[in-house]
Parts: structure tokens; C-alpha cells; sequence
């Protein structure tokens, strides 16, 4: 048995699915309380001091002095397994090229392609894994880790076989999503038709046959795969058990944001240029919007419509887009501090948006997400008496102490 207790103030959202509309910024906030955790799952939850039946010598106790605690943040998108940095691109970027000229080089994506082909499995997951560590000490208990730097078969099996050993051998949950539709690979050039049916015929059976990846995801935008192309791919996973997540609208609207409503995908990601056809399709599709502003800011480009989308009643989580070309950060507390600032959302939203509804964004709102009884032990105690302050202090990691599944990380 664990306890921790002398909470200040427990803030939690609540349920087991995506909080739209004014129902994202309802979160329960308990006073003086505590969390009893048996077994690796939240027993009962006390408050206002209440302590009377708790456990005995066996207990373990953690002491919160008055402090904040949160359930543990999930990061829903990230690109964790991944070979070199691309720090040159910085030269491009201040000279004038855009992310689309860099690719078109043969840079960007495909300059990560290359470093990641040359790195074994056991090289790629030992370096992911110094990821994930640092990640746990950021608060974030479970993680998204998307393939996509390898664009052929045998390297996009090797992230996904890194993915699965992460989600085996480290303290975090790791789940995995197949994106082998980041780009067109040099092989494939200008036959991105070819590369989807490569994908759909060779690819994705291998992945089901072997249970590497629990999601699909394809790179929609302009150059890159369009809206038929992302919808053969996404469909034919569907058709093999990978749920539906999408790259859509990052650059220009082509109709990503549509089609995620279209085909129900869980969730549509980036969504920085979706329009008001767009947000009223993930609204209708159920979709979950999983933005990410530390992506906005490091590529120094517009911000996507959080506080509408809200106000539309389409859910938003926020999530790092940890990556090494266009946001080389995983820290998912500055993605806090962004969506203040930024997308001038309230504390509560941003809250649920990096707790319950990036949850759902993975499919794991059943299990992880909130701090209510039956659920995972997944919690931060944090340095802060609220999380207000978590929200307006920047540049400092705000994180006393990681619980995951009832054990200090």
C-alpha cells in the first residue's frame, strides 16, 4: 500500500473520454487530500484531512507538504525513436527556406531517414530510451512514439520493435503508432501512389502478424500525401485493427481535418491552418484535436485555433511533437506554458488537455488520464500550490515527484 498524503490541492479531470466544450475546464479539485494506491491502482481518494481507516505498518508514505498533485501527463505525439539531430537546418531557416523547401532538398524528414537507417535496433532504442527517462523526470507517464524515419520495411519494423521494448522495459507506457506515410522516400520518388500501395500490401501485414502498432498515421498535407492517398492508407488499416490518426492541415487546409471526421480517426493532429469546415468535421466525427505549440513556436509559425475549437465543442489535448527537425523538444511543460500563452487557454483546459483527453487521443481514457478510483496510479506531485503556477512559470521543471503505476520513478 502507498499513500500519499498532505495533498494541498488534488486537481484531476474526471470520466473515461474526450471534455469538449465548457466541460473541459471542469476539473475536481480536492482539499487537504490524500490517495491510497494498492496494487498499482488508485484504491480511495480522502479528503478534507479524512485518514481514519488507512493502512497500517506496511504503508508506505509519500508526504505531497501541501502541494499540487495531478494525475501524470500523457504526451500523445511524439516522434521518439529517431537517428542525428538536424541543427543545420537553423541556417536555412533564418535565410528564408520553409519546412516544404527543406524536404524538397532532401532534407528534413529524409535527412532523419537516412540517420535512422544506419542505426541498429539495439543503438536506436538505447538512445530512445534516454528519451523516455528524461521524459518520466518532466512528469509525462505515458508516451506516444510514432515510426516514420525509416520509409521501408525493414526500418520502419526496427522503430516499431523499439517501441514495443521501450513499452516493455521502461517505467512509462509506450504506444505505438505507425507512420510510414511521413514522406515519399527517395526510392519512391514522385510514385507516392506506388509507396501507399506498398505500404497497404507489404507493410501493414507485417505489422498486424507481428502487434507492433496500435495506431496509423499519415503525414495529409500538401506535397507530401493527399487527401485520397491518406484515406486509402488509413482505411486499410482500419481493415487490420490500427486505429486512425492523422497529420492534417500543419501547412495549408487540404481537407485533412475532414477526413479525420469523415472516417472517425481518434484523433487529428497539428491542425494549425483548419478552417471552420474542418473544425466543424472533427466536432462531428468525435475527433480529438492534439495540438502542439512548442511546434508553432520553434518554426516560428501561426498557432492553431485552440480556443475556437474549444468554443466549437471539438476536445483539445496538447502534446511536445518531440522531433528532431521542427520541434527538438520533449518537454511537455513548455507545451503547458505555450497553451497559456498562446492558445489562451484557461489552466483547467490545458490540464485536461495533457491528462484525460491526450488520453483518449491514444485510447487510454479507460485506464489513465484522471486520478479516480479503478485507475492506474499515475500521478505528479508538483512543486507549485496550484496549477496556475504550473501554467505561468516557465523554464524550470516544476516536478517533485513521479508516480507510475504506484511506484516513485
Amino acid at each position: 500500500m502507498l499513500l500519499i498524503k498532505n495533498i494541498g490541492i488534488l486537481q484531476t479531470p474526471v470520466g473515461t473520454r474526450s471534455l469538449c466544450g465548457k466541460d473541459q475546464a471542469k476539473n475536481l479539485k480536492l482539499y487537504n487530500a490524500a490517495v491510497a494506491v494498492e496494487g498499482g491502482v488508485i484504491r480511495k481518494i480522502y479528503r478534507d484531512g479524512e485518514l481514519s481507516d488507512i493502512c497500517g505498518l506496511d504503508c508506505k508514505v509519500i508526504d505531497a507538504d501541501g502541494g499540487l498533485v495531478t494525475p501524470g501527463l500523457i504526451d500523445c505525439h511524439t516522434h521518439l525513436t529517431f537517428g542525428g539531430w538536424r541543427q543545420g537546418e537553423i541556417r536555412l531557416k533564418l535565410n528564408g527556406a520553409t519546412y516544404l523547401d527543406i524536404l524538397k532538398s532532401g532534407g528534413g524528414i529524409l535527412d532523419t531517414v537516412q540517420n535512422t537507417r544506419k542505426m541498429s535496433e539495439d543503438e536506436l532504442y538505447e538512445r530512445s530510451k534516454g528519451f523516455v527517462e528524461e521524459m518520466l523526470g518532466l512528469g509525462v507517464t505515458t508516451i506516444e512514439s510514432k515510426s516514420g524515419y525509416g520509409l521501408n520495411f525493414d526500418d520502419e519494423i526496427k522503430q516499431l520493435k523499439v517501441n514495443k521494448r521501450l513499452n516493455e522495459t521502461t517505467k512509462a507506457d509506450v504506444v505505438s503508432t505507425f507512420l510510414g506515410a511521413h514522406a515519399v522516400p527517395t526510392e519512391y520518388d514522385g510514385r507516392a501512389d506506388e509507396y501507399i500501395d506498398y505500404i497497404c500490401e507489404v507493410v501493414l501485414p507485417e505489422i498486424k502478424k507481428q502487434k507492433l502498432a496500435d495506431f496509423c498515421d499519415v503525414f495529409c498535407e500538401d506535397g507530401v500525401f493527399n487527401v485520397e492517398q491518406s484515406k486509402k492508407l488509413l482505411l486499410c488499416a482500419q481493415k487490420l485493427g490500427l486505429k486512425s490518426k492523422i497529420h492534417a492541415d500543419e501547412i495549408e487546409s487540404i481537407g485533412g481535418a475532414a477526413l479525420a471526421g469523415e472516417i472517425k480517426a481518434v484523433s487529428a493532429e497539428h491542425l494549425i491552418a483548419t478552417d471552420e469546415n474542418g473544425i466543424d468535421c472533427l466536432r462531428r466525427g468525435g475527433v480529438t484535436a492534439a495540438l502542439l505549440p512548442s511546434t508553432s513556436f520553434y518554426l516560428n509559425k501561426n498557432y492553431a485555433k485552440a480556443r475556437t475549437m474549444i468554443d466549437c465543442g471539438v476536445p483539445v489535448a496538447i502534446a511536445s511533437d518531440f522531433n528532431p527537425g521542427s520541434c527538438p523538444s520533449l518537454n511537455l511543460q513548455l507545451a503547458i506554458n505555450l497553451g497559456y500563452i498562446k492558445y489562451r487557454m484557461f489552466p483547467e483546459e490545458i490540464l485536461t488537455a495533457v491528462t484525460l483527453n491526450a488520453a483518449c487521443a491514444i485510447d487510454r481514457g479507460e485506464s489513465v488520464g484522471s486520478v479516480e478510483v479503478g485507475k492506474k496510479a499515475d500521478l505528479v506531485v508538483w512543486n507549485a500550490p496550484d496549477f496556475e503556477t504550473v501554467c505561468y512559470r516557465f523554464g524550470t521543471n516544476q516536478v517533485k515527484t513521479v508516480i507510475k503505476n504506484g511506484e516513485v520513478v
